[in-house]
């Protein structure tokens, strides 16, 4: 079995101001900087064998900090993207539906099988997700390895080691700069400690949800 410590990037400019980021990209916040320092330090003394992120800038700036005090290299990954939120990228949720209120109406519907027009639909994106973390699970057999990557990548973990419905709320929230473990075994995954932020302190976590990934 291969142990999974998947990371969330530090807080960002457009999480603050509710933005859908998707594949787009914001810079990270004084805070988000400050996140990603202290869980480097947290991760200087864990042992693991791998440094795995996604190649967008908010996870690989906070993969830098990771790798400024462990000395591993970071593996760039596309697969472990953000979903694809098509049109809604960069804009607010009253953006959004001022924009197209009938793709809007399907996108807060949670169907599974809607994508907004140039985006990943949930299903789409689940399997991409499932297929990238069980890849690197098998190339790292017997290992912990650390993936620094997305809210919502986070969240199609969790749903493929609990069974969670995609149309399903979440019932735990997505914290930055939090570790999140897993084991995953040839397909089969169990989930264990979720949104350990203890290296923040209470007043350095932030929590954003679905509408800023």
């Amino acid at each position: 079995m291969t142990t999974l410590i998947l990371i969330r990037h530090g807080e960002t400019l457009w999480n603050t101001e509710r933005r859908m980021q998707g594949q787009l990209d914001s810079p990270l916040t004084e805070r988000g900087i400050w996140q990603a320092c202290r869980l480097g330090e947290r991760m200087s003394g864990m042992d693991f064998t791998a440094l795995y992120s996604s190649d967008l800038p908010r996870a690989r700036l906070t993969a830098q900090r990771i790798a400024d005090q462990t000395g591993h290299g970071i593996v760039a990954d596309a697969r472990l993207r953000e979903r694809h939120f098509g049109l809604f990228e960069g804009r607010t949720r009253e953006e959004m539906e001022r924009m197209d209120p009938a793709a809007y109406a399907r996108f807060m519907s949670r169907d599974p099988q809607y994508a907004v027009p140039g985006g990943e639909s949930p299903a789409g994106f689940f399997s991409r997700c499932r297929e990238a973390l069980e890849d690197l699970a098998a190339r790292h057999r017997g290992e912990t390895i650390a993936i620094v990557t997305h809210g919502l990548v986070l969240d199609a973990a969790y749903r493929a080691a609990t069974g969670l419905a995609l149309e399903a709320q979440r019932p735990v929230p997505l914290v930055n700069a939090s570790l999140n473990w897993f084991i995953c075994e040839d397909g089969s995954w169990q989930a264990g400690r979720w949104g350990d932020a203890d290296h923040l302190g209470a007043e350095g976590v932030t929590i954003f949800g679905d509408g800023s990934v």
